[in-house]
């Protein structure tokens, strides 16, 4: 009956982690208020992390743990070069839209610690980029995709689909868009940034 205690209060203490980091980012949030949102106190919360930094980086884990063999399972099945564009595009948007504090503290935990994504990479699951550069090789020796560096490709894809989420402030002021349509933009570019990058690369 403890392990599964154990278990119920660490995933109650990650969800209310979540929750708060999203509202208020990694500096707004308070282990006082995450203590109270999973219904403890804050000395359990303390047991069970010691620091707002390594809850945060759990938390982080936790959610990257769902979307790394999401992305792997594209990267490196068999199909076409474009399928894989906009499996990839689609997935990684959503479940950004579910989890959007995330672009933002992978870019602040490694300016501040690289070591965090290498330890990362080591994690079974840590998306492999081989399939996709033999696709890509593959998709250019047919003649369908202009030759391209696959790496390149890759941070194009990555880059597209990330700035909204990065950069989504300015986005919004940009465009002058509010919450909900800002959203509703975000959800078209699943289509917009696939079919960008795809005639990007296609042969004449």
């Amino acid at each position: 009956m403890k392990k599964t205690k154990d278990e119920n209060t660490e995933e109650q203490i990650l969800d209310a982690a979540k929750n708060v980091f999203q509202s208020k980012g990694m500096d707004g949030a308070r282990m006082q208020e995450i203590a109270d949102k999973a219904g403890i106190n804050k000395a359990m919360l303390h047991y069970y992390y010691r620091s707002k930094q390594l809850l945060f980086e759990a938390v982080f884990k936790n959610a990257f743990s769902l979307l790394a063999p999401q992305l792997n399972s594209i990267l490196n099945d068999d199909s076409s070069l474009e399928e894989k564009i906009k499996n990839f595009t689609t997935d990684y948007t959503s479940f950004m839209m579910k989890h959007p504090y995330l672009p933002n503290f992978i870019v602040q935990e490694l300016n501040r610690n690289e070591d965090f994504i290498l330890k990362l990479k080591e994690n079974t699951g840590f998306p492999n980029l081989e399939k996709f550069k033999e696709k890509v090789a593959e998709e250019i020796n047919q003649g369908f995709i202009r030759p391209i560096d696959a790496d390149q490709l890759f941070v194009n894809i990555i880059a597209l689909n990330i700035f909204p989420f990065l950069g989504k402030p300015l986005i919004k002021a940009f465009t002058n868009k509010n919450e909900k349509t800002y959203k509703a933009f975000v959800e078209k570019r699943k289509t917009e940034v696939s079919n960008f990058i795809i005639n990007s690369i296609k042969k004449n």
